[in-house]
């Protein structure tokens, strides 16, 4: 029988804080997370490349749904991580939430809920 893990959300900013197409890095439980804004999404990603040598994504370049990494190039889906061919690996998501101008990042217990 599986146990249900309580949601939690934390606010990390008003809407407008976050221009879109460019990424924010915010701080949060301790972990630095990516925030992007498109025109008609939200997304929030671990703010560390999936690049064998690492680096911070929010710097990227964002076109669409993905994101180029700023150091290496790599073309990230911003909705499910995942680096597009020809490279691979994958980036952590995380759920946003929109309510009225606050912008907020869902939490399971003491955890952060990856997508």
């Amino acid at each position: 029988m599986s146990q249900a893990v309580a949601e939690r959300k934390v606010c990390i900013g008003k809407q407008d804080d976050f221009l879109e197409r460019v990424g924010r890095a915010v701080e949060v439980e301790g972990e630095v997370i990516a925030v992007f804004r498109t025109s008609e999404q939200m997304y929030a990603l671990l703010d560390h490349s999936p690049h064998p040598k690492g680096g911070p994504l929010n710097e990227g370049i964002v076109s669409g749904c993905y994101v180029y990494d700023p150091l290496y190039d790599w073309k990230i889906d911003m909705r499910d991580g995942k680096v597009q061919e020809p490279d691979t690996g994958q980036v952590q998501t995380f759920p946003l939430v929109v309510e009225g101008e606050h912008v907020y990042l869902l939490l399971a217990g003491d955890q952060l809920v990856s997508k």
